[in-house]
């Protein structure tokens, strides 16, 4: 497989990660009533066939915890096709977006889970955050009802005490 660079995911490259799966995103255990951004920076893995099989976005946003307010990676639309998973390509595609991240500048990366995939961030040495994470949405601020995790992305970097407000869109 190779590891690619890109900017949009496509309709048609989306299409090619969902296939035929009626959930391949696995969010139907979760209403999902947020507004979310889109990614304008992603990694990939193409097959020999050149299609797509896993992906992964980043962004760059503004988070607060307490009084420190600083920048993140946010880390969001990681998916490894259906007929790939099992090969340690999510592995592969989150440590490959974190490479990224890490040239871009900020300390940490973010990102929002669901329950069941907390034990794969935090073998990629993830913490989730303690307490309320509050999101910017068109309306104000809302909950974000989602898992929410951490990672430094310098050895230095120590994630604060408090509750996180994220001043953008998740993603």
């Amino acid at each position: 497989m190779e590891l690619i660079e890109f900017e949009t995911l496509t309709p048609e490259r989306e299409a090619e990660l969902e296939g035929d799966e009626a959930d391949p995103w696995g969010i139907a255990e979760v209403e999902l009533t947020l507004t979310f951004q889109p990614k304008h920076r992603h990694v990939g893995l193409v097959g020999e066939d050149g299609s797509l099989v896993a992906s992964a976005g980043i962004v760059i946003a503004e988070a607060q915890v307490g009084e420190a307010r600083f920048p993140v990676v946010g880390l969001g639309g990681v998916i490894v096709r259906a007929p790939f998973r099992g090969r340690g390509l999510a592995r592969e595609i989150v440590e490959a977006a974190l490479t990224r991240g890490r040239r871009l500048g900020p300390p940490f990366a973010v990102l929002f889970c669901l329950d069941s995939r907390m034990g794969l961030y935090r073998r990629l040495g993830f913490t989730e955050v303690d307490g309320e994470v509050r999101v910017k949405q068109p309306t104000g601020y809302e909950v974000m009802p989602l898992r929410t995790m951490w990672r430094a992305l310098r050895p230095a970097a120590v994630w604060p005490p408090g509750a996180l407000v994220l001043h953008s869109l998740p993603f």
